[in-house]
């Protein structure tokens, strides 16, 4: 259990919550007026809390932005409230509410350390049932954007397409719609009222009804909005899981729960291919998507059944309706329920617009923020040009050159295990020389040498290709390719993660914005690349922007990281406190009013 996600002693530790236990003979005007009093007080704590955040405290005095430099050095900082401190929660509060138990009787939180019910508490057991499930969501959408790859010749023989461009434009448009999704879901996903677990279940119906009708489509146009309309369905898993592994574990037990969660976006879309050659071999391209949505529709079944609802603000409102409902008290509210000011409207515009904001604005989102979509869009790259390679070129058959996704899948299964273990060992040793104090820029030396292994990969691989050398050439370049990939992946996910907590969505989903729009694009220009330059020099172009993305920016961040992302977070904290404390601001006249006239 993390000690910091749940921190202090309890003080009230009732296990009945009605009027009468919580305040005893007092009439109901004294009831009255004491609960408005502690929700003044609670929104005073929070109004001076988010203050704290653009003025620096020391010794009693605060500081303006001018001065910050001058006295950050030497700040207590057990006076100094930061972002980075909190979960990424709606109301700037340590612990869920827990911190003003001891000053409102009627708050619910979660009851202490080891309640069973707070999902870090969970057994293991559970746990890892649930990080299956969300694993398995996450691995229908990777599978559904390329498994029809090996079937594009029949498919655009069948509806006529008329360019390689179409063709290509089918297969990537659901990576497109990945792009789009996060920026509406995610604040849904983060809303008390609905949670990760409707939105995770409501999605991969989505994305099922939709594969199953790409079955039937009769044309091109309604094959490509199909696939789009299942991408935005399917884009949930994708982001909302990383948040349900947050929910789940903490810092340390993060890094072995990632490594099984990401390793499906990226072993999804090489052994659906794999599966769909032998079923054009044998039956008709429809049947490609029936048994797509055969095994869509069985993980949906297993998830509606099963997954539970991991997000704490959303359990702590069912647990508050819950006592309501038991004790007859309607006064008992979460600390959401009274001090997340920000409106639905609000709500949408922020966590549409943060994660463009840090795209453009952030350096640390920017730049390894690129390197992953770099990455990405060779991926999509190779898997939708693995069928001209090993079938024109090779003179393989449908089904032989559908096995040839294989290495790729070895070389990530290999990576996983690899990277999963020195990522983590890596990390905690630079915390033991660090006298016990984690960094998010411990969990970068690893990219480092991926920044050397995706250019091999990718020359060897052409290289190979072009000089037709023996098949198991390309196949060991795709493989290392693949191994070093899953480094690329574990790394900034847990750094982008770790940046800044109450950040963390927002960094997540700016990055998943900008691969994926890589992954729809190189897929489009793939076959005009490889014509005009050829697979050798093709693929050697891509290996030197790898080579410049991948190799100098981690160095710097190991270097400087630390103060570039502070200075960056520092700006986001200021941003957010602003806003923060307008929401506050409005919450407290509106109790001000109720007082007023005596509710």
């Amino acid at each position: 259990m993390d000690t910091n996600s749940l921190g202090g002693d309890l003080l009230r530790q009732t296990t009945t919550y009605t009027v009468k236990d919580i305040y005893g003979d007092m009439d109901d005007e004294s009831i009255r007026v004491k609960r408005t009093a502690t929700r003044t007080t609670i929104l005073n704590e929070l109004a001076q809390r988010v203050q704290s955040a653009t003025y620096r405290r020391v010794d009693d005095k605060y500081y303006d932005k001018e001065e910050i430099d001058e006295v950050a050095t030497s700040s207590d900082e057990s006076k100094r409230f930061t972002y980075e401190k909190i979960p990424d929660i709606a109301v700037p509060t340590k612990d869920f509410g827990d911190e003003f138990t001891a000053i409102d009787p009627e708050l619910v939180t979660w009851d202490g350390l080891d309640d069973p019910d707070y999902p870090r508490n969970w057994s293991k057991k559970q746990k890892s049932f649930q990080l299956l499930i969300v694993s398995l969501y996450t691995l229908v959408s990777p599978m559904s954007s390329s498994m029809l790859s090996p079937a594009m010749d029949e498919i655009g023989e069948a509806f006529g397409m008329k360019t390689v461009f179409i063709q290509s434009f089918s297969v990537s448009i659901m990576v497109l719609a990945w792009a789009i999704g996060p920026l509406l879901i995610a604040p849904i996903s983060e809303s008390d009222k609905y949670g990760r677990r409707p939105v995770l279940n409501i999605s991969i119906w989505i994305i099922f009804i939709f594969n199953l009708a790409c079955g039937f489509a009769r044309n091109t146009t309604e094959l490509c909005v199909f696939r789009f309309l299942g991408g935005l369905g399917g884009c949930a898993a994708l982001n909302v899981g990383a948040g349900t592994l947050a929910d789940l574990f903490n810092d340390n037990d993060r890094q072995a729960a990632m490594a099984c969660y990401s390793i499906c976006p990226t072993l999804g879309p090489v052994i659906s291919p794999v599966i769909s050659s032998f079923i054009i071999t044998r039956k008709s391209w429809h049947w490609v998507f029936y048994v797509l949505a055969i095994f869509n529709g069985t993980v949906a079944l297993l998830g509606s059944i099963f997954f539970r609802e991991t997000y704490s603000p959303r359990l702590l409102k069912m647990k508050a309706d819950v006592l309501r409902k038991e004790s007859g008290n309607e006064h008992l509210h979460t600390i959401f329920e009274i001090a997340d000011g920000e409106t639905q409207w609000g709500k949408l515009v922020v966590t549409i617009s943060r994660p463009v904001k840090l795209l453009f604005t952030h350096p640390m989102v920017i730049g390894l923020g690129s390197f992953m979509a770099f990455v990405y869009g060779f991926m999509y790259l190779m898997i939708v040009t693995f069928p001209r390679v090993y079938r024109d070129d090779y003179g393989f058959s449908i089904g032989i050159s559908g096995l040839m996704y294989l290495p790729m899948a070895i070389g990530y299964l290999i990576g996983t295990a690899f990277w999963t273990f020195t990522i983590d060992k890596v990390y905690h040793r630079l915390i033991a020389k660090n006298n016990g104090i984690a960094k998010p820029e411990f969990r970068l030396p690893c990219l480092c040498f991926s920044g050397v292994g995706i250019p091999v990969g990718l020359i060897w691989y052409g290289w190979s290709a072009q000089y037709r050398l023996h098949w198991i050439m390309p196949a060991i370049g795709s493989a290392i390719f693949a191994f070093s990939f899953i480094a690329v992946f574990q790394t900034i996910q847990n750094y982008l993660i770790d940046m800044n907590n109450r950040f963390a969505a927002s960094s997540v989903a700016a990055a998943a914005v900008f691969r994926s729009l890589f992954g729809f694009a190189f897929p489009l220009f793939a076959n005009q690349m490889y014509d005009r330059l050829d697979y050798g020099w093709g693929n050697s172009l891509c290996a030197f922007i790898g080579l410049a993305l991948g190799l100098p920016f981690p160095i710097f961040c190991l270097m400087y990281g630390e103060k570039l992302r502070n200075w960056a977070n520092e700006r986001m904290e200021i941003e957010q406190a602003k806003r923060d404390e307008k929401n506050i601001e409005r919450l407290r006249k509106i109790n001000e009013e109720n007082e007023k006239v005596g509710l």
